[in-house]
């Protein structure tokens, strides 16, 4: 199963058998109170930075989000849309709550877009899934609905099928558009929380054969060390079937514990990504 996303000018396929997906998160406005406030006030300077760093630590896409509270989020993910392509033929994955925000992004960008997403709600799935269908996305589904973030395999499977059936059978959007978020909660408050993820992606794995994708640093919230807990989890989340992950691209740990699990799991042949992002850093 391969979802193919584009740029203008660059093409990034998804699939157990290819490279694992990095996707940069740190065009977000979450967390990051001056960011925030630039944004609010017109100011998109951070977002070039973000671009030039996430492209050079070795990013296969993008995420963008322009969820900043009193602001024009439309606009101004529109105008962010324009601005990351402007400076990286990377794809981009767009990533927003708000319908409306989502339309004008995707109104905006040129190539296929990852949209950042969707849930098992009734009514998320009847606000976005016609977008990803007019605009010919593909879309990350979060395997939770109304009655919250679900505490078993099973329920989160329900929820990945009841999904996968309305967007395949009601939008006709096709499987491989479909990217399962079989979501990484934090271990500091649930010990659990890893265990139900990691089987959650076997099971998704072998039902479906569909891709996916988590936000990565959520495992870690709230403890110390985190790229070290993070690049850990990825490499385990990988070798259960995890094909993408929205992570920091600037943390060395995760990019490498991805790349050596690339290698390991044969979607390196013969090493040749692994030793020439050897040679690269040892020239650089």
């Amino acid at each position: 199963m391969h979802t193919v996303l584009r740029s203008h000018a660059r093409e990034v396929v998804i699939g157990p058998d290819r490279p694992f997906c990095v996707i940069g998160e740190r065009i977000n406005p979450t967390g990051r109170k001056r960011f925030a406030e630039a944004l609010r006030a017109g100011d998109l300077s951070q977002v070039v930075v973000d671009v030039e760093r996430q492209v050079a630590a070795g990013a296969d896409m993008l995420d963008v989000n322009a969820g900043v509270p009193l602001a024009d989020e439309a606009g101004l993910l529109a105008r962010m849309v324009r601005l990351v392509q402007e400076h990286t033929d990377l794809p981009l994955c767009l990533d927003s709550s708000v319908v409306e925000a989502l339309e004008a992004g995707l109104a905006v960008y040129r190539g296929k877009a990852l949209v950042n997403s969707v849930t098992g709600e009734d009514d998320r799935l009847a606000e976005v899934l016609p977008l990803v269908k007019r605009y010919g996305a593909a879309v990350i589904a979060l395997a939770n609905d109304e009655t919250g973030i679900p505490e078993t395999v099973e329920k989160r499977l329900e929820i990945t099928d009841k999904i996968v059936r309305v967007a395949t059978r009601e939008y006709g959007i096709p499987l491989e558009d479909i990217v399962i978020d079989p979501l990484a909660m934090t271990v500091g408050a649930d010990a659990d929380a890893v265990t139900v993820t990691l089987e959650t992606i076997r099971e998704i794995r072998r039902r479906y054969g569909l891709n996916m994708c988590l936000g990565a640093s959520n495992v870690s919230f709230g403890l110390p060390d985190r790229a070290t807990i993070n690049a850990a989890f990825l490499a385990m989340a990988m070798s259960a079937g995890l094909t993408s992950a929205i992570m920091n691209a600037l943390a060395p740990e995760c990019v490498a514990a991805v790349r050596a699990g690339d290698l390991l799991l044969g979607n390196d042949p013969w090493g040749a990504n692994w030793i020439a992002a050897y040679r690269a850093k040892a020239a650089s």
